[in-house]
């Protein structure tokens, strides 16, 4: 579909705007324009500048790392299910940043915790590529994924309960529920290269998944360097889905259904799904941004708990109507 992509980008652009717009303090366009211009009352030049314009921003890097990351995993792995979190990257990425609130370095300098993310994600490499080294087999980097993500977990469970109050515990458990509130552009200065570079790895390998959906011999039949290929896989989810996880927490699900939506309106072939993807994936978490703060609570809703709610039964029934197609 040649109006896929151009559709996709209009209405992620209106979702950042969109985003702007919305939130518990109501500003007229008037203001808005005003304060575009620099104009106007100070307080809402912060409230729409400083932390609605970085919010915005970050929705839509975040959401497109999430959903071009899952879109490549499910290439690459040749598996519906794949997501950044099935090769334990996720994981990974929110035991660094929970080691920096555990140890309230956080406290001191407030970048440490997004850094420790990132850090944490980039390890992840280690072993990944330590334990598939001795085989090509897209099951073997599955396995060695389960077992990442079950020690990352085990480190976070342990640092819930050790936690030395109450305090930590909630701090630790908030921050793994996932959300964009209270951002600046510092962390837009974060996850954005990160970003950049793990969408610039990831887009690079829309031939080598296409050679892949053949299967490994008929992928290297074709030319294909499969450790190459592993290796810019691996490297391009670590840092880019690092940088997203550093400055969001753990928001699930947006990598596993994007894809999904996506396929149907493409040829179906790997490299197709992965820009319209990153696109829609950008759309979808600026989209549930939006409603996290439109839905009435008596306290503020996660958007890692509102894309799970709503996305599971969304994808149970797109599951049941597309599983002959796989």
């Amino acid at each position: 579909m040649s109006l896929l992509l151009p559709l996709l980008l209009m209405f992620a652009l209106l979702s950042g705007l969109l985003s702007i717009a919305v939130g518990p303090a109501h500003i007229g366009l008037p203001a808005m324009v005003a304060a575009i211009e620099g104009k106007g009352d100070p307080i809402v030049r912060a409230i729409l500048l400083d932390l609605r314009l970085p919010r915005a921003i970050l929705g839509l890097v975040v959401g497109a790392m999430l959903g071009a990351g899952g879109a490549a995993l499910q290439g690459y792995l040749r598996n519906p299910l794949a997501e950044p979190a099935i090769l334990g990257i996720s994981s990974t990425a929110a035991l660094g940043a929970v080691i920096a609130i555990y140890f309230k370095l956080a406290d001191t300098y407030s970048w440490l915790v997004p850094l420790f993310a990132v850090i944490g994600a980039v390890l992840a490499l280690i072993p990944l590529l330590a334990l598939s080294a001795r085989g090509e087999s897209a099951l073997t980097l599955i396995l060695a994924g389960v077992a990442l993500s079950t020690l990352a977990g085990a480190g976070i469970s342990l640092a819930l309960n050790l936690a030395p109050n109450p305090f930590a515990a909630m701090e630790i458990t908030s921050w793994l529920l996932g959300s964009l509130e209270d951002r600046s552009f510092k962390d837009v200065l974060i996850a954005a290269p990160c970003v950049a570079i793990g969408l610039a790895l990831l887009l690079g390998q829309g031939r080598a998944l296409d050679a892949l959906s053949l299967g490994e011999d008929g992928a290297r039949s074709l030319g294909t360097d499969l450790r190459r290929t592993r290796l810019q896989m691996l490297a391009g989810i670590a840092i880019g889905v690092g940088g997203a996880v550093a400055v969001s927490g753990a928001i699930g699900f947006v990598g596993l259904i994007v894809p999904h939506l996506v396929r149907p309106l493409t040829d179906r072939s790997p490299s197709a799904v992965l820009l319209p993807s990153a696109v829609a994936g950008a759309l979808l978490l600026t989209t549930a941004d939006i409603a996290v703060r439109l839905v009435p609570t008596a306290m503020p809703l996660k958007l890692g708990v509102l894309t799970a709610l709503v996305g599971v039964p969304f994808f149970v029934r797109h599951l049941l109507r597309e599983r002959r197609l796989w």
